[in-house]
């Protein structure tokens, strides 16, 4: 347990350097944000730049960067991973002891397996070291006031948020989505805050919004986007943008993905023997820590969930960094 809360301390306090260079660009953001996602694997770093688009999804957005800014991504390992996909953003290899992998300290036939983050205790821990987290989710309590989830709202057309093509950015190779597990059943509502300001909401008919009309009561299931997310490996999978949020793509994919980490994957694998995997099935329970006690315990967490995870090499992410608000 003792080491569970250093780890979460960890994280919170190499936001403290972070949130001063957020401070410095609150005043200037673009429609199309940069980062730069730094992947460690086989004892090298693989950056990797994605451009953003606030057009297409501005809170989620905006809630990427926030997590990226306090330093939340550094460390985490890709947890899933096939041909088409890199999954990560909620899970880190610990070994026995609890202490994350890394290259160079543990590539020493140490055994490791997943542990989920626990995100809401971790972002309100980020918080209380000065990160400002922008809420658009909240469970209402009994008493009319609102209780923060630290989630966003899902800008995806699932939620009526894309009426037409996404204007920037679609799911294609290289793209940027974050997505959410699967709750089951047994889903609250929750208040959320509209994606559309309440233009589409405008109760009275006066073309004037007012603050109650900026929100509504949607279910907690496909509003719970977190930290979760991806890169897009395959060419086309229009399908996934009904339940996830596009929120950018790769630069160059071809230099940086293709040539460079990708390929360095292939290599290794190549290293390996026929009957030797790159992965191993490493299976998790979903929504661990979830806010409400009903989805912790719902029916869809009954089974473990396989993950393809990279066991024999893992793919850590080291850093994701703002190169351009």
């Amino acid at each position: 347990m003792k080491k569970k809360f250093r780890r979460i301390g960890a994280i919170a306090c190499a936001a403290v350097l972070s949130f001063g260079a957020l401070a410095m660009f609150a005043g200037c953001t673009t429609d199309h944000p940069e980062i730069e996602i730094i992947y460690t694997f086989n004892g090298k770093d693989y950056k990797v730049d994605y451009r953003l688009s606030r057009a297409d999804a501005p809170k989620t957005v905006q809630h990427f960067i926030e997590l990226a800014d306090a330093g939340f991504y550094n460390g985490l390992c890709v947890h899933d991973y096939d041909s088409n996909f890199l999954y990560t953003g909620g899970y880190r290899l610990v070994d026995e002891d609890g202490d994350a992998y890394d290259y160079d300290a543990n590539n020493t036939g140490k055994s490791f397996e997943l542990e989920e983050i626990d995100y809401l205790t971790a972002v309100k821990e980020l918080e209380k070291n000065g990160n400002d987290f922008t809420q658009s989710v909240w469970y209402t309590l009994p008493d009319g006031t609102r209780d923060p989830l630290y989630t966003v709202y899902g800008e995806f057309s699932d939620n009526g948020v894309y009426s037409e093509a996404l204007k920037d950015y679609y799911h294609s190779e290289g793209a940027l989505v974050m997505y959410y597990t699967e709750k089951g059943s047994k889903t609250p509502d929750v208040t959320v805050l509209r994606a559309d300001g309440g233009k589409g909401n405008d109760v009275n008919g006066n073309g004037k919004i007012d603050e109650a009309e900026k929100y509504q009561t949607a279910q907690y299931a496909t509003n719970s986007i977190t930290s979760l997310f991806y890169t897009f490996l395959g060419e086309s999978s229009p399908t996934n943008t009904a339940k996830y949020c596009v929120i950018g793509g790769a630069i160059d994919y071809q230099s940086q993905l293709s040539d460079g980490l990708l390929k360095a994957i292939a290599d290794y694998k190549d290293t390996l023997a026929e009957d030797v995997s790159f992965t191993a099935e490493q299976t998790v329970k979903f929504n661990t820590y979830d806010y409400f006690e009903d989805i912790r315990k719902s029916d869809i967490n009954n089974e473990e969930t396989p993950f393809n995870t990279p066991m024999s090499m893992p793919i850590i992410v080291k850093s994701v960094k703002v190169t351009k608000y």
